[in-house]
């Protein structure tokens, strides 16, 4: 009686490893590459670059601090954004939140509150990173143009004109001019010069305090 032989997968040689078919290609529910171990780089650096130009500036940071902040080597920032310029505009210049998403949550309600939810929405949001955001921006002012370019489309046409306009109310282009500039300068003082003891305050104490002149400014009597 003939014994049947039972043959073994195809086996291949590839840089001196050994396969077989039944090896080849990933098991079910596993990624293929590198991609997760990129991402995270990527992640590190746009973290940390929002860190040292808020630090900085930038023309105080470099591309050597932000990767030894980040914990990569500097390369990296070539190798994801093409250099400083493209890692800036990625992790600054790029707001981490939608225009028409804020403006929706801050319209959605009485008009006479506005002036409490602007304050309110902002304040919490630009503590939840540390106002990190906001001082790279205000610090990079005057070494990158685009930098106030994002400050003002956001602020005045995404943002204040639009509210203003929805007031029905006279010299909109002043009122929505005075309401950023309240807002900014809330921002530098709590988050870029630290003045105390606003730097440290609760958001609600600065609600109270902030937010009658914001909402003059949109719909009361500036003179």
């Amino acid at each position: 009686m003939n014994s049947r032989r039972v043959e073994s997968p195809a086996a291949e040689v590839h840089d001196g490893t050994v396969t077989t078919d039944s090896a080849q290609g990933p098991p079910p529910g596993k990624r293929r590459g590198r991609r997760p171990a990129g991402q995270d780089t990527r992640t590190a650096l746009v973290e940390a670059a929002r860190t040292v130009f808020g630090e900085s500036g930038y023309e105080g940071a470099t591309v050597r601090t932000i990767a030894a902040r980040a914990g990569v080597d500097a390369a990296m920032v070539n190798h994801w954004f093409g250099g400083k310029e493209g890692l800036f505009a990625e992790a600054v210049l790029e707001l981490p939140f939608e225009p028409s998403e804020v403006l929706k949550i801050l319209l959605d309600g009485s008009i006479d509150e506005l002036g409490e939810r602007i304050v309110r929405t902002f304040l919490t949001r630009w503590d939840m990173t540390g106002g990190g955001l906001f001082q790279a921006l205000i610090r990079s002012i005057t070494a990158h143009e685009q930098a106030g370019q994002v400050l003002r489309d956001f602020f005045l046409n995404q943002l204040f004109q639009r509210i203003v306009d929805s007031a029905g109310v006279e010299n909109t282009d002043l009122r929505a001019t005075l309401c950023a500039s309240q807002l900014m300068g809330l921002g530098m003082t709590r988050y870029v010069a630290k003045f105390e003891p606003l730097a440290s305050a609760d958001v609600e104490t600065l609600v109270k305090a902030v937010a009658p002149t914001i909402q003059r400014y949109i719909n009361g009597d500036i003179g």
